[in-house]
């Protein structure tokens, strides 16, 4: 569980997405899945305590899984230093041998938008079917749930049936609400939306409603304080819960709960996982910064850089390792 939380507080997840191995037969295919939580921003850097080589890999896996973040583990540390140099001379875009944090949130939200563009890229020949450059709703369908349309008594005493029965009318909503002109044919921005809602305004209440959906289990409409720690903790022993589960209880009462009527509406819900005052790109920007910043001139060399290259290697600055084993020439 302290994997869970960890993540959940290092910014931003970017959820909401389908597996890269959709295949347009049988059941490889997944409907979208659900988006991990926003939760609030650290708290002040001068209250986190110092980062190790220990807690850099668990933030590399929090946020690329153990099979992605083989990829740092394919290169030496010199190697990893080399490629990550010639990576700060891109950041540096003054060029003045200087890298800030207004720098380092540039380049942090350009690999993440890179990074969404080449997600939509991998999985949209998978739902091209007739290769128009267009997706619509029936091609998306039959990709995803076609093998259950099709053999649908297959699907009686499966678990699987169930989940395909309430994920597909989502997917339609969700589809709707991407699709801007209503003509329920998709071009590569509408499909980004539709993959990455969390990331367009005009999608935002969709974020907002498949949450609610995904931890109101009674069904009332609002998220109470139990299913509101159910969605991350799963009490299967005996025994007092964690410290972190008490800490989060106390933050839905404190924080989440703003009028202090014992559960979450929409509302409080799009404040909790949107927050419209958290840049999380900014925020990682200056935790590179801070941690690697020797002099606290509050801008960093390539030498403290170098000298910190665990924390870039973990962090969005080089796409959580990934950009480390490309060619620089690529990014």
């Amino acid at each position: 569980m302290a994997s869970c939380v960890r993540g959940r507080r290092l910014g931003l997840a970017l959820g909401l997405l389908l597996a890269l191995a959709l295949a347009p037969r049988a059941l490889r295919a997944k409907p979208t899945v659900r988006k991990e939580r926003v939760v609030r921003p650290d708290s002040e850097l001068g209250e986190r305590p110092p980062e190790d080589n220990q807690s850099f890999q668990y933030d590399h896996e929090a946020f690329l899984g153990k099979e992605d973040s083989k990829t740092f583990d394919q290169l030496t540390p010199d190697e990893s230093k080399e490629r990550l140099g010639k990576i700060v001379d891109r950041i540096d875009s003054d060029g003045d041998g200087f890298v800030t944090s207004e720098e380092l949130k540039v380049w942090i939200k350009r690999v993440q938008k890179r990074y969404i563009y080449d997600n939509v890229a991998k999985v949209w020949k998978d739902y091209d079917r007739d290769k128009d450059d267009k997706i619509s709703w029936e091609e998306y369908k039959q990709a995803t749930y076609g093998y259950y349309l099709g053999n649908p008594t297959e699907f009686q005493d499966s678990s699987d049936h169930h989940t395909f029965k309430k994920m597909l009318p989502r997917d339609e909503r969700r589809f709707k609400a991407a699709d801007l002109d209503g003509d329920l044919i998709m071009t590569r921005e509408e499909f980004t939306a539709f993959l990455h809602p969390e990331e367009f305004e005009h999608m935002k209440e969709i974020v907002v409603l498949e949450t609610l959906e995904d931890i109101d289990k009674n069904g009332d409409g609002f998220v109470d304080q139990d299913e509101y720690i159910a969605d991350m903790f799963s009490h299967e022993e005996s025994g007092p819960e964690p410290d972190w589960v008490l800490s989060e209880r106390e933050q839905f009462n404190d924080f989440r709960d703003q009028n202090k009527d014992g559960k979450l509406d929409k509302d409080e819900i799009r404040h909790w996982i949107l927050p419209q005052d958290y840049d999380h790109a900014q925020a990682e920007a200056r935790h590179l910064v801070y941690e690697s910043d020797k002099n606290k001139d509050e801008k960093l060399t390539k030498e403290e850089i170098l000298d910190n290259w665990n924390m870039f290697v973990g962090s969005q600055a080089t796409n959580y390792g990934e950009d480390l084993t490309k060619n620089h020439d690529e990014l």
